[in-house]
């Protein structure tokens, strides 16, 4: 059984019960647990200590998740960082939203522990990277660095836009639809009526520049 090898999480959740029992399961599943009650504190801790994945419930105190999420992927220094978000069942607008500001996945609410737990596990095992690199005209990728270069220049990518770049690189050649590219960047089983390709599409462009006209 693969253990979380004492990797940090950072679960930010308003409700103490919700985040008891989430450290608790994690605990057992070998991974170190910090948690945060609001926004604001929960922000502070990511900038402060550097998790290796966050869980991130939307409704929160003193700041939202959706603005949580927005803050830290805009930030070089936290866009890496995998973040899960926690749901309501009826706030699929906001779940959409936050999917396109960067979140790597989302669990609704009531939730499985175990299902938690295991969602993390393959997200980390998707940014496990073989020591390899791949190059297209004057984009370059450093899978094991988790680093992409536009003509040798560094360029910051979300763990999002890092695997779509990574993914559309290795298919060059061939034309990827929307729906594959949701279901295996984004993990999604069943059509999901967004944007978010187009959008993840239109700043993976921006941020490569000139190069971004290979897309």
């Amino acid at each position: 059984m693969e253990t979380g090898s004492g990797r940090k999480i950072l679960i930010i959740e308003d409700e103490t019960d919700v985040a008891d029992l989430l450290a608790l399961n994690l605990r057992k599943a070998g991974y170190k647990v910090a948690t945060a009650a609001d926004g604001a504190r929960g922000l502070q801790k990511a900038r402060d200590d550097g998790p290796d994945f966050i869980i991130l419930d939307l409704m929160l105190p003193k700041m939202s998740g959706l603005e949580v999420c927005r803050i830290l992927k805009s930030d070089t220094a936290t866009a890496q960082i995998p973040i899960l978000m926690l749901t309501a069942k009826a706030e699929e607008v906001d779940r959409i939203v936050g999917l396109e500001f960067g979140a790597d996945d989302y669990v609704t609410k009531p939730f499985s522990p175990r299902e938690v737990v295991l969602r993390i596990r393959a997200i980390f095992r998707r940014g496990e990277k073989p020591d390899e690199s791949l190059s297209a005209g004057p984009v370059s990728i450093d899978l094991a660095r988790h680093q992409v270069r536009v003509n040798s220049k560094v360029v910051h990518l979300t763990s999002l836009e890092f695997k779509l770049l990574r993914t559309l690189m290795q298919r060059r050649g061939r034309v990827q639809d929307r729906d594959r590219l949701l279901n295996e960047v984004w993990g999604y089983e069943s059509v999901i009526d967004t944007r978010t390709v187009d959008t993840h599409v239109r700043r993976l462009r921006e941020k490569l520049g000139k190069a971004g006209d290979a897309i």
